[in-house]
């Protein structure tokens, strides 16, 4: 089932380099007849072929390029594997935070544990430019099936009912990546499909209405999208839009200044009224927690929306791939999370650590400390830190993903327990719709799971925002959530949580509050005289 969009994936590569090959066949030699004759018109014109197409938009946050596993990337100026979507989200989230540090000395990348970063970050960049080859792409999906397109192409019946699923899906993955723009570099640039392709250069939106134009690309397709559950696994639903409304909600006031917490409430509340349920099955190799990180994460029902990989149809030094690769060296031993070698590369604080009283209760706490150590002298060397046992490319019942470099594990973007958490923290923060107590039985629901014999929950008046946090910290942790989380809580940048090696010194300091967001690359302010940089940088 999983593996039925994956495969695609191959095919996007077809559909993509055609359409490639439509616009720069003519560069330079204009006087001779065209190269190729396949042009958007006429890959376009078969219904068949909208498909593919598609594949494309989710491939693009799985994959870095038009060949695997490198050969052909989609963006220049940067190694390709560095290039990938999720790898760079889950950098630029964890790595700023107490949830991960990495070893490598690449230019620019230990300035995320050091807080100096700066418009010309080669990783800030490759985000940024990952970002907007996304929204690009999605734009030109989205103008080619604009009702008159496809009323002229005779593309009707079950083909334009079709078309019309698909397109919608393009829109969310749109919205997903203006969130991430939103999130990460406050006021970005700015194109739909209705903008000329060309010589353009996209106006600057500010934060505001950029939160504006997400929320209302999403309830316009909130009717469009699949029913939640319905659609092929990997593939967005309602569900996901809804998921991704109560995010949006959640943060508002950083965003805007201006709290939208019953929206959250309302919009968590049909996400987790959709018929989702936590995985509660545990395994004798794993537990249930456990099971949504591994190579049969696919069979989880708690899975809203997964970045799907598959070791035979996604290979890149991306996604999980990087994730699980990096997490693992020293005396970690590789074959234990189905991988032929380590990267030796990300390890965590003692902060996250210090979130689990009890590791061995609590389940979700799984730490390699073998020749490790807790506290970290010096950031480049892997043995200083604790490993984190968490993505691995082995199954449920103990046997190996298929690959052993290329890893089968999805990412998890969107799954039920962040749900659960979302509900309990917007009813805490006075949102109505909910109650508190349903918010309570989410959160022992999780901590139930966590710890044998429901030794985790907690009372009414254990739940409070920085409980919430904290359990945050430990349900989702290198998930892509904590800068954020920390950012929401207001604990990012101040001195009201240190951890260490925040703002480049051990013990951790405060640190200046302009980097609550990313700068805008020097390389497009240089490109785009509209654009103007974001405060303090």
């Amino acid at each position: 089932m999983k593996k039925t969009f994956v495969r695609r994936f191959a095919t996007l590569a077809v559909a993509s380099s055609l359409l490639g090959a439509a616009t720069t066949s003519c560069v330079g030699d204009l006087d001779r007849d065209p190269f190729n004759e396949v042009t958007s018109d006429v890959v376009y014109s078969d219904p068949a072929n909208y498909k593919p197409i598609l594949a494309k938009l989710y491939a693009g946050l799985a994959l870095s390029g038009q060949t695997g596993p490198s050969g052909k990337p989609d963006l220049s100026g940067v190694d390709e594997g560095f290039s990938n979507y999720i790898r760079q989200y889950w950098s630029i989230q964890e790595l700023p935070t107490d949830e991960a540090v990495i070893a490598w000395g690449d230019d620019g990348l230990q300035d995320y544990h050091l807080m100096n970063w700066t418009a010309n970050n080669p990783f800030i960049r490759s985000m940024y430019n990952r970002i907007f080859y996304q929204i690009t792409a999605c734009n030109e999906y989205i103008r080619e099936t604009k009702d008159d397109k496809l009323s002229s192409r005779n593309i009707t019946g079950a083909n334009l009912a079709s078309i019309k699923n698909y397109r919608a899906e393009a829109r969310f993955l749109r919205a997903l990546s203006y969130y991430h723009a939103l999130d990460l570099f406050g006021k970005p640039p700015f194109a739909d499909e209705n903008d000329q392709i060309g010589n353009f250069t996209p106006r600057q939106i500010s934060r505001a209405e950029l939160f504006n134009y997400i929320e209302s690309e999403l309830k316009a397709i909130e009717t469009e999208l699949v029913d939640a559950r319905q659609n092929e696994y990997a593939r967005v639903d309602k569900a996901a839009a809804w998921m991704l409304l109560a995010k949006l909600y959640l943060n508002a006031e950083v965003y805007t200044g201006t709290a939208r917490n019953t929206d959250a409430v309302t919009y968590a509340s049909k996400v987790i009224g959709a018929g989702y349920t936590l995985q509660t099955a545990a395994t004798a190799k794993s537990s249930a927690y456990g099971r949504n990180f591994l190579a049969d994460n696919n069979t989880s029902p708690e899975m809203i929306f997964p970045v799907a990989f598959d070791g035979d149809f996604t290979k890149g030094y991306g996604g999980t791939t990087f994730i699980i690769h990096a997490s693992v060296g020293g005396d970690m031993p590789a074959a234990a999370f189905g991988v032929d070698g380590g990267w030796g590369g990300t390890r965590t604080t003692r902060a996250l650590f210090n979130l689990f009283p009890d590791t061995a209760a609590d389940r979700r706490g799984r730490f390699f400390t073998k020749g490790q150590n807790l506290d970290i002298n010096n950031l480049t060397e892997f043995k200083d830190g604790l490993g984190v046992v968490k993505f691995k490319n082995v199954k449920s019942d103990g046997t190996v993903g298929k690959n052993l470099v290329f890893p089968d594990t999805d990412f998890p973007m969107f799954r039920l327990a962040d749900a659960y958490l979302m509900y309990a923290e917007a009813v805490l923060r006075g949102g109505t719709g909910g109650s508190r107590a349903q918010a309570l039985t989410y959160i022992n629901a999780l901590r139930s799971r966590a710890f044998a014999n429901g030794g985790g929950t907690i009372s009414d008046a254990q739940l409070t925002l920085d409980f919430i946090l904290d359990e945050r910290g430990r349900e989702l942790h290198w998930e892509g959530h904590r800068r954020t989380d920390l950012i929401r809580f207001k604990k990012f940048t101040t001195a009201s949580y240190l951890w260490p090696w925040k703002g480049g010194v051990k013990e951790g300091r405060a640190v200046s509050e302009n980097l609550n967001v990313f700068p805008i690359p020097s390389t497009d302010l240089v490109a785009n005289p509209n654009l103007t940089q974001n405060t303090g940088y």
